[in-house]
């Protein structure tokens, strides 16, 4: 189950394992330490799948460099057909939102819905062994795995539609306090909603 280890964020069979070390060189080159070979980014990729995690550092400066090679890996598959993941309308909101004075909001609240999409995965694979007596494999196109992440997408628009009222104030001013109590209620209503969202997983 190696998507289902990238998905959760939990390594598979790799529990303690010490990230692998890549280097990337000057002619944009990538080399696995563990390895002793060179890789492809479609290499890194299935590494994640499988669960096995790596860091990427400049050959020469000796910089962290894991985060914009990870960007290169989302960007080589979000190219391939048939392949996509991210939205286009939900792409347009994340790049609204860089250098806006909610920008580091974003992040933790992006951790928590791929979070609670892992969780609920993890349940709902698990309930599909479980019913099938742990003979079949789970299947790709189950329809209420689907429906979860069609729910899961669904809210996190909308909770990034949340901050519409800030990031598109015309004038560059703090929200007024009745703008910030709407946007604690309905980020409330939000985890409600996840709330009820996993319990009702739980009980499939």
């Amino acid at each position: 189950m190696a998507g289902n280890a990238a998905a959760s964020g939990k390594p598979a069979g790799e529990a303690g394992a010490a990230p692998v070390v890549v280097k990337k060189y000057a002619n944009r080159r990538l080399y696995n330490t563990e390895a002793s070979s060179y890789v492809t980014l479609d290499d890194l990729a299935k590494m994640i799948r499988q669960g096995r995690d790596f860091v990427v550092y400049d050959a020469k400066t000796g910089d962290d460099i894991t985060r914009p090679v990870l960007t290169q890996i989302i960007v080589e598959e979000e190219s391939k057909v048939g392949q996509s993941l991210l939205p286009t309308a939900f792409l347009r909101q994340l790049i609204g939102y860089y250098g806006d004075n909610l920008q580091g909001l974003v992040p933790r609240y992006l951790e928590f819905a791929m979070a609670s999409f892992g969780r609920q995965q993890d349940q709902m694979r698990r309930t599909m062994e479980q019913t099938v007596g742990g003979f079949m494999p789970f299947p790709a196109p189950f329809p209420n795995l689907e429906e979860v992440g069609k729910q899961n997408v669904a809210m996190m628009e909308r909770a990034m539609s949340l901050f519409a009222p800030f990031a598109r104030r015309d004038e560059a001013t703090p929200g007024t306090p009745a703008e910030v109590d709407a946007l604690k209620a309905e980020v409330e209503a939000l985890r409600r909603e996840l709330a009820a969202l996993r319990h009702a997983r739980s009980k499939a």
